[in-house]
């Protein structure tokens, strides 16, 4: 086996297979039909994230593999978050076991048995998404565009051989198995604003993008983790030129 055949391998490994997706669609599904049922001021309701992105890991490779799923109310820009949280836990408590329910602010998780839903309460002005603010933030609300940064991906994609949604759930893959190095939405956002010269396949794009990381700002343990998986890439890389792919293969499986 080469380091492409093995990346390749492992991004079939990571990913959700078609049977999963089906199973969390089904159980998207009868979320959405029971908010219709339980509210009747709902503006919209709908996924987005890295599910609806297709750039979620399998949750047996991420245990905190989520769908996001944003809650829309009519009249939630008349209330403070808080307000709007206790709506949504009160509708999970009356269609789903206590025991899968608990808040994570600013969200309502449902830990269900294969996925677990985040909801997210919003409203809507003028085009505008708003989402409750961190804690430490001085405005109970901020701004989102929920969709953003789907449009760019699928771009990116597009233009670079299908090749970037494997690209991030190899680095996502990584960033997990090592205690969450950068966030996800940062990790993703790098690879998709990156420019890729002279790539052709998924290794050329896994080469590029870990030359590319950054430790700025990193503490020192997370340095010693990106350098780690740096110099690991550099020594494959020349086993690689020395004409020795099994030596190649078993040194980049240390990181990936």
């Amino acid at each position: 086996m080469s380091v492409l055949t093995h990346l390749q391998s492992t991004v079939t490994a990571i990913k959700i297979a078609d049977w999963e997706r089906t199973t969390i669609n089904t159980s998207i599904g009868s979320l959405s039909t029971k908010l219709g049922n339980h509210f009747n001021n709902l503006h919209s309701e709908f996924v987005f994230g890295s599910y609806d992105r297709r750039t979620i890991l399998r949750r047996s490779k991420d245990p905190n593999s989520d769908v996001d799923y944003m809650v829309v109310f009519d009249d939630g820009s008349s209330f403070r978050p808080q307000t709007l949280m206790t709506r949504l836990r009160t509708f999970a408590e009356s269609n789903y076991s206590r025991n899968e329910i608990h808040q994570s602010s600013p969200t309502i998780v449902l830990e269900l048995s294969h996925i677990k839903f985040e909801l997210a309460p919003a409203y809507v002005s003028w085009g505008t998404y708003y989402i409750p603010a961190p804690a430490s933030s001085y405005s109970d609300w901020i701004s989102t565009d929920p969709n953003g940064i789907k449009s760019d991906l699928e771009s990116k994609h597009r233009n670079n051989n299908y090749l970037i949604r494997d690209l991030i759930l190899l680095m996502k893959y990584w960033n997990v198995n090592n205690g969450k190095v950068y966030s996800s939405y940062e990790l993703e956002r790098f690879i998709i604003d990156r420019w890729y010269f002279y790539c052709y396949n998924l290794k050329d794009y896994f080469y590029s993008v870990v030359s590319g990381l950054s430790t700025y700002n990193l503490p020192d343990y997370k340095v010693t983790k990106v350098n780690r998986l740096k110099s690991v890439v550099e020594k494959t890389k020349e086993y690689e030129d020395d004409d020795m792919p099994y030596s190649a293969e078993t040194e980049i499986k240390k990181e990936i």
